[in-house]
């Protein structure tokens, strides 16, 4: 109803440089046509022309202009003929019918002059000579006023290339570049995305709900003396949901939302960052009650005085401190609430994380199981998907998932059902977008040799044989030998999704990565480069034990790892040379172990590890139900694992950043050449 009252607003006409360019064209066509320009010159001859035309009496008057240039004017009988009116042109808007035919230029006026008279002379012609100077004042007014048009010209241009150049807004105008770029939501602005498009984040839509519902109804909390928080910063891994909750935030809060990015504020110009802020600020005041949303904060709240080694005044600090003061400096009593988003809270300065600038840290973490099916069931809305696909199912088959993962997921299976022209969407459409997404594209024309497809066969065997006789190790989904990505061969495990990892839970891990190339030594009695990936992860793992988590019993219960990223770019080493060497040496203990474990368990199967390879050599691919036909059920029996909430306060949780393992097994090359 509010925009119905509104009346139309008048469009002033906008100044156009082209209108400058128009008129200038405008006069240069006025000159030639009224002013005796080109457009109404005479015909060119030459000399010989002339005097053969004053021969045959066809001259009536020779015009000579400044003493170089001599214009020829016919008789009216020698206009009729053919020779003549075949080179006649068109006579301009002003012409009186007397213009000159011919012009020439002549070299010696004197010698002309001669060579004239002797033919009028000799001929007995009465053809007048007449001498003028013409001066075209408008012409030369032009031409001394071209160079001041030229540079106006080219002011304007570059001033309208700068005022594009920034999209549009009042901060894209040189004299406006400190002018603030965030983008305004509000009442009479469209934004369709809610709280009902956000699904899982129950507890960081709880905390920005309340926060929007305090700017609706502040009365609520100020009864009972509270006061408006100053903000929240939203803390996640990338794809975990922060800009998407703000989106949802600028969706249901009916006070204006402004939205712009950390690297907005950032510009070649000194000062420009710090104005920009005050002038958000300014413009939000304006509008208060409103929400201040800045993404990937990040870009100018890191921690000052870092790196600085030039020592100059840092234009990043700057932009720092101004809003450090907007947000809680003297004066700083508006209702004014700003939100930010970033997956690096550990660089930030100290001084914009303490209480009474953002006061609420809000921390989204990768969705669990329950979530990540409310996140399918969302994404699932605008795709025709068969009637019995089963949320449940895909839910389970994507751990360690991030929103933007599974919405990929959802788009990629969409277009591979399109690919076969499906009408509906299914569930191994969805199995395949997975595997596309984690291993990469299927390379079926990659030329393998049979020998290396045998080794490739029987690394793959090995992963699968080692973690089916392991207690702790990852159940496995399927394995392949087809090329895929990088890899010449994948495995993909369904990882338990734990909150704490012991200690023979990750050397089991270990043991069944070691697989591939423990098979390669018992089957071969030679190893390969095919287990890169494979000894990456397993280095990786085993740093991790000992150098973060304290599970070494010669190093002892403690730990290097910076959470606060402070020695991020350190240059020494938070431990003595002969702990490093202690390091060093309890790490390959570690591997060098689970390497052994490896081979001993393959060499106590290896009739099953060999009939394992060759099911694999022919079928190329294999899941669970080919191992329990050859091993048998594993003999570890494992109940559903049953999900709790816990109280408890400890974010680090699970060691593993990989989720589906991809066994990225690289080209199995014979480096002793002979």
């Amino acid at each position: 109803m509010a925009n119905d009252n509104k009346k139309p607003e008048l469009k002033k006409p906008k100044f156009n440089s082209y209108w400058i360019y128009g008129a200038i064209i405008i006069v240069f066509i006025g000159l030639n046509v009224f002013g005796g320009g080109s457009w109404s010159q005479p015909n060119k001859t030459t000399q010989g022309e002339f005097e053969s035309f004053l021969r045959d009496g066809d001259v009536d008057k020779v015009e000579i202009v400044n003493r170089k240039v001599a214009k020829v004017y016919l008789t009216p009988e020698a206009k009729d003929k053919e020779k003549h009116s075949k080179n006649k042109k068109g006579a301009g808007l002003l012409s009186d019918g007397k213009e000159a035919s011919y012009q020439f230029e002549f070299g010696d006026l004197q010698n002309f002059e001669n060579s004239l008279n002797i033919i009028k002379s000799e001929n007995d012609i009465q053809t007048n000579i007449v001498y003028e100077t013409d001066n075209n004042v408008m012409s030369e007014i032009l031409i001394s006023l071209l160079p001041f048009i030229v540079i106006i010209g080219i002011w304007i241009f570059i001033m309208k290339r700068m005022s594009g150049g920034a999209g549009g807004g009042a901060g894209g105008q040189i004299f406006n570049i400190g002018k603030s770029k965030a983008k305004l939501f509000d009442q009479n602005t469209d934004v369709k995305t809610t709280f009902k498009d956000v699904a899982g984040l129950e507890g960081a839509k709880e905390e920005v709900q309340e926060i929007v519902d305090f700017l609706k109804k502040p009365e609520k909390y100020t009864a009972l003396g509270g006061k408006i928080p100053k903000g929240a910063l939203l803390v996640g891994l990338p794809g975990t949901g922060k800009t998407l909750l703000a989106k949802a935030v600028a969706g249901e809060a009916h006070v204006p939302f402004f939205s712009l990015s950390g690297s907005d504020f950032v510009e070649m110009f000194v000062g420009v960052g710090a104005s920009r802020v005050r002038d958000l600020f300014k413009q939000a005041k304006e509008k208060s009650p409103s929400i201040i949303f800045i993404d990937e904060i990040d870009a100018i709240g890191r921690a000052r005085g870092k790196n600085n080694m030039s020592g100059s005044n840092d234009e990043r600090e700057n932009t720092l401190n101004q809003l450090l003061t907007e947000m809680d400096g003297f004066g700083s009593d508006s209702n004014v609430i700003v939100l930010a988003a970033t997956n690096r809270a550990d660089v930030l300065d100290k001084a914009l994380m303490r209480a009474g600038r953002f006061d609420r840290q809000i921390y989204i973490d990768l969705p669990d199981v329950r979530e990540r099916k409310e996140i399918f069931e969302v994404h699932l809305r605008p795709l025709k998907v068969d009637e019995k696909l089963d949320t449940d199912f895909l839910s389970k088959q994507t751990p360690g998932f991030s929103g933007a993962d599974i919405a990929n997921v959802c788009n990629e299976a969409a277009l591979i059902a399109a690919r076969y022209d499906k009408k509906h969407v299914g569930k191994q459409d969805f199995l395949d977008a997975v595997d596309r997404i984690v291993g990469g594209l299927e390379k079926k024309n990659k030329i393998i040799t049979p020998k290396e497809k045998e080794a490739i066969a029987f690394h793959e065997a090995g992963h699968a044989t080692v973690s089916w006789m392991l207690e702790h190790a990852a159940p496995l989904v399927k394995v392949t030998i087809v090329p895929r990505g990088k890899s010449l061969g994948s495995a993909w495990y369904l990882p338990e999704e734990r909150q704490l990892v012991k200690p023979n839970q990750m050397l089991d891990e270990m043991c069944a990565t070691l697989g591939g190339r423990a098979a390669e030594k018992v089957i071969f009695n030679e190893i390969s480069t095919g287990a890169l990936n494979d000894l990456e992860k397993v280095t990786k793992q085993a740093r991790a034990m000992v150098t973060i988590y304290g599970l070494n019993d010669k190093i002892g219960n403690l730990t290097y790892y910076d959470s606060s990223g402070q020695n991020e770019y350190g240059f020494t080493k938070p431990y003595s040379e002969k702990t490093a060497e202690l390091i060093d040496e309890e790490i390959s203990k570690m591997v060098e172990e689970q390497y052994q474990r490896a081979i001993s368990i393959l060499i106590k199967h290896k009739d099953k590890l060999t009939e394992l390879a060759t099911v694999l050599l022919d079928k190329e691919v294999i899941f669970k139900d080919n191992l329990q036909k050859i091993f048998g059920d594993r003999p570890f029996s494992k109940s559903d694992a049953t999900f709790v909430e816990v109280a408890s306060k400890d974010t680090n949780t699970a060691t593993d950043d990989e989720i589906i393992e991809d066994d990225k097994s690289e080209a199995v090359i014979d480096v002793n050449k002979e």
